[in-house]
């Protein structure tokens, strides 16, 4: 069996024949993405995103071009502007996104649902977020390790894309990529990825199994609510309160306090409030406030 066979026998690729767009900054996960896609006999695009932030983007775009060219596959090359300034990180991710085909796969590996788990947790969040990125034909390389995909691209002697920025220490992904991973490593004696992987999945189920009970319950019944299980009862908050991002862990207690009669009503962030009549929450808002002439 050769390298492609083993690798594609661990990823999750849609029929041949399938037409898909694959993000390719160049690096080494999104051009092994290309190549393994072009063998596992799909239609191409390999579009590429010139973020303008380093001296060497414009050239970045014509490797990729390249490597597309050279495996069959079509090539789309798109320009964003992405200011200097703070969270440069995650506005450049924003308008790559923006820039891409909606059902653009990606070239995430177990090496990045580590990472992103380890990140999520640092910011408190909750199981949806421990479960990482969900597997899927989106991230079909999302089992391959790191070194798979070096791997290959050196067998192939793929030309890659090394980007710096991938080493600043001012991004937290990388903190966590090239400090705090090693030492866990270090510390437990043993290669974490695979068991964080593990747990990313373990808490997707536990996440999608309550999802679904909380979807059985009213959340403005507030005698059902107060009578779920704290867990679920809290999931349920959560959904109905979520618009473009979920309410916090202390207005979900509010909310819930609410529910059990131990207040009349609380406010939660947006201006909004939440309040209890006849065994009814209903919400309100966004509160406009009277300034003091």
């Amino acid at each position: 069996m050769t390298t492609i066979e083993a690798l594609l026998a661990r990823c999750t690729f849609p029929q041949p024949g399938t037409p898909v767009a694959c993000a390719v900054s160049g690096g080494a996960d999104s051009s092994a993405l290309l190549v393994l896609a072009v063998h596992a006999g799909l239609s191409v695009t390999a579009v590429h995103i010139d973020h303008g932030l380093r001296p060497t983007s414009s050239s970045e775009a014509a490797i990729v071009a390249g490597t597309a060219a050279r495996f069959g596959a079509m090539f789309q090359s798109h320009v964003v502007d992405v200011a200097a300034g703070p969270n440069q990180e995650a506005r450049a991710r924003a308008a790559r996104y923006n820039a891409l085909p909606s059902a653009v796969m990606t070239g995430h590996t177990a090496d990045d649902q580590a990472e992103t788990m380890l990140i999520n947790l640092l910011r408190g969040a909750g199981a949806a977020g421990l479960a990482a990125m969900r597997p899927g034909m989106d991230r079909p390389i999302l089992a391959l390790r790191r070194s798979d995909t070096e791997q290959l691209c050196t067998e192939l002697d793929i030309t890659v894309v090394h980007d710096e920025s991938n080493s600043d220490s001012r991004f937290v992904r990388n903190r966590v990529r090239h400090e705090l991973l090693p030492l866990m490593n270090t510390i437990s004696q043993r290669d974490l990825v695979p068991i964080l992987t593990r747990q990313a999945d373990l808490w997707r189920d536990d996440h999608d199994y309550l999802a679904g009970l909380a979807e059985s319950v009213d959340p403005t019944d507030a005698k059902a609510l107060s009578a779920s299980p704290l867990p679920l009862a809290r999931r349920v908050v959560r959904r109905w309160l979520t618009d473009q991002h979920p309410p916090d862990a202390a207005s979900v207690e509010r909310v819930l306090a609410v529910a059990r009669g131990e207040v009349e009503a609380c406010e939660i962030a947006g201006g909004r409030r939440v309040q209890r009549t006849q065994q009814r929450l209903r919400l309100v808002g966004p509160i406009i406030r009277q300034q003091n002439s």
